[in-house]
């Protein structure tokens, strides 16, 4: 089968399309024939070898196609149309998927677009959700608002929680499109002080919940926005990793921070957050309450403009990569 593997850990010149050996699936797993899959800043993060999440050489985290094959003791059928997480090797013909994070596509979408769920619906309802324990009713603070997982977690608060939602990005055309998604108030980052904006859009109280993408670059920022008993839930590190910080600031605003990455998390906790996930959301996905947001899709043998592409931080929700284009 046709597979994408780098050449040595670089640029996204290292990343090339060659012959690599199909998988078989064990117990408990399918062999996906691939339909799509979609571009994510992990595997950027593995490309350039910082990171040693995936023991697959073969990138890619997330697709969508059919079950061709299944392992013992599982209850998909063979010819499903799926979608879900996998451990690395979504960037090929065919891929293998835990049986328990599969997830059947609903009826009315793409493969394209059932491979720009699995990843950023799955962090931004984690976040919003499981760790981030957003009420009816409450305001989040959610950061880079045209990102994948931006623009799902502005839906998901919206349609589930029914909640205030301040977004931020950096360019008018991002900030109209969260507007698109039910943002209630839009801030570019580039032209004001979000936190100035964030207290005095809250009369003064601050939001209930943060979901930063940036991390260092906005400490102050975010301490400044977030009210008393508020949580922050850091997800990214785009704006830096280290940040000398008083602790009392925390203590005095009894502020609950939690940092969290999905794609080392167990298998365990990836099914549960999967099945959480599909009970509460994927029938939205039917309704149209829930879009899966799309930028741009890439030929398979285009794989590295794609990964230069979402380094230039240009797109509006998910890059997908289109792996089959035959019926």
């Amino acid at each position: 089968m046709k597979a994408i593997i780098t050449k040595q850990p670089g640029g996204a010149e290292q990343l090339h399309v060659t012959d690599w050996p199909k998988p078989e699936p064990g117990e408990g797993e399918l062999l996906v024939k691939v339909k799509a899959a979609a571009i994510n800043r992990s595997d950027i993060i593995n490309r350039e070898g910082q990171s040693g999440y995936l023991k697959n050489p073969v990138l890619g985290i997330e697709v969508a196609g059919i079950v061709e094959q299944t392992g013992p003791n599982t209850e998909v059928k063979v010819g499903t149309s799926v979608m879900g997480l996998v451990n690395g090797g979504g960037y090929a013909e065919y891929a293998i998927m835990p049986a328990e994070r599969a997830m059947v596509i609903p009826e009315g979408l793409s493969f394209e677009e059932a491979a720009a769920i699995p990843e950023v619906f799955l962090t931004a309802y984690q976040t919003l959700f499981w760790l981030g324990h957003l009420k009816k009713g409450e305001t989040v603070l959610i950061h880079a608002g045209g990102s994948g997982v931006g623009t799902a977690a502005i839906q998901l608060a919206k349609q589930i929680a029914l909640a205030n939602v301040i977004t931020t990005a950096g360019s008018k055309e991002k900030l109209d499109f969260a507007r698109s998604l039910g943002a209630d108030y839009c801030i570019n980052y580039k032209e004001s002080d979000f936190s100035e904006e964030v207290v005095q859009v809250t009369n003064g109280q601050g939001v209930d919940l943060i979901l930063d993408f940036v991390g260092a670059s906005y400490w102050e920022k975010n301490l400044s926005s977030i009210k008393v008993d508020g949580r922050w839930v850091l997800i990214g590190i785009l704006g830096g990793a280290k940040k000398e910080v008083n602790l009392m600031d925390i203590m005095n605003k009894r502020i609950q921070l939690t940092g969290t990455l999905l794609t080392p998390r167990s298998d365990q906790y990836k099914e549960k957050l999967t099945a959480d996930f599909m009970t509460a959301a994927l029938e939205l996905f039917k309704t149209k309450q829930l879009q899966p947001i799309i930028d741009r899709v890439f030929a398979f043998e285009e794989i590295q403009h794609a990964h230069l592409y979402m380094e230039q931080n240009k797109n509006i929700g998910k890059i997908i990569l289109k792996v089959d284009s035959s019926s």
